[in-house]
């Protein structure tokens, strides 16, 4: 798939978005240093939540109150909202400084509202991935999708991949888990490969709400293809996500690393060019293990094989020595040539 000028998949680096998500608290101050951070760390995409909450939620929310919070649910957006003017001057902000900016709309307002920004892509949360009415509404909109499917199983998702496919879009499933944190007790990168095997038509990604980055990097040698992690300029801020937030210093980590990762993923078992000079010193070559006559019949307690591979006949055709007749003479740990053997 693609986002703006990002290709994405296999074939490409991960690519890791930076969650900023609520961790403002609701000062566009704040939200600017984190995307100016995030920039000096060379994240290329940073998403954003756009909470227009009279039409996200009803009254019965405002006695909901989050696991992660000591305030209702009702109350948490409210507080952590933008406005609809300080977001589209973080999205001028982000690609100022050559980022890519995306949101996840929570409700059908702000969804319309984001197409006035003409956001390149949305995202969709868990909590919303079998919201069929909004997945449909939000994908009439042509744009590509990311879907992080937390609290999902491969069956409840089919009706939500149905909607995508209908609306001819490319889209990316990322698979995640929905505690803040999460411990590895309950992560699944199981997930992963269950999404690939599933949804061919998706990319598969990660979206991670552990803490440190060991999760989402191993999730790399499975194949996700986008890793997204809440991120904090600092994590000595107050607020619900912060606990699993990285920051600038961890999201710089996570893009060099899972960009090793994924190199290294691509390269098939063979030895390389570089590994040369370490191999003609540290395989073995066919030595006499003892002083021998010449015409003496080898028996393979006469020879072994020891470094450095220097000599002709290699340790892998030991066997191809036995049996054969010396036309010389040969002393303990001289290396046998082909020459040697009638």
């Amino acid at each position: 798939m693609k986002i703006a000028h990002r290709q994405i998949g296999p074939a490409h680096p991960p690519l890791v978005i930076a969650e900023i998500g609520i961790n403002h608290g609701g000062d566009l101050a704040v939200a600017k240093e984190m995307v100016r951070l995030a920039a000096l760390s060379g994240c290329e995409m940073v998403k954003h939540q756009t909470h227009i909450v009279e039409d996200e939620m009803t009254d019965e929310a405002k006695q909901i109150f989050p696991p992660n919070a000591d305030v209702s649910i009702w109350e948490v957006m409210e507080q952590c909202a933008l406005g609809r003017e300080d977001e589209a001057e973080l999205k001028r902000y982000a690609e100022s400084l050559g980022m890519i900016w995306i949101s996840t709309p929570f409700s059908r307002a702000a969804c319309d509202f984001l197409e006035t920004l003409d956001v390149p892509a949305y995202k969709i949360g868990s909590g919303e991935a079998d919201n069929l009415p909004l997945i449909r509404h939000i994908a009439s909109k042509g744009k590509p999708v990311i879907m992080s499917t937390g609290m999902q199983s491969i069956k409840t998702l089919q009706a939500s991949v149905v909607i995508l496919d209908a609306a001819g879009i490319e889209y990316a499933l990322l698979e995640c888990t929905n505690l803040y944190p999460s411990p590895p007790e309950i992560v699944s990168l199981q997930g992963v490969t269950e999404l690939r095997k599933a949804f061919p038509k998706a990319v598969v990604g990660f979206s991670d709400h552990s803490i440190g980055p060991e999760m989402a990097l191993a999730s790399v040698a499975l194949g996700a293809c986008i890793l997204e992690r809440h991120y904090t300029d600092t994590r000595y801020r107050k607020g619900p996500d912060i606990i699993n937030s990285m920051d600038p210093a961890e999201l710089r980590f996570l893009i060099d690393r899972s960009r090793e990762i994924h190199t290294a993923l691509n390269n098939p078992k063979e030895r390389t060019g570089p590994e040369e000079d370490v191999y003609r010193f540290a395989r073995a070559s066919v030595v006499a293990d003892r002083d021998l006559p010449e015409g003496h019949v080898i028996a393979e307690a006469d020879i072994w094989a020891r470094r450095p591979g220097s000599g002709e006949i290699p340790g892998y055709d030991f066997d191809k020595v036995v049996g054969k007749t010396l036309t010389r003479a040969v002393t303990r740990n001289e290396q046998l040539r082909w020459s040697d053997l009638a």
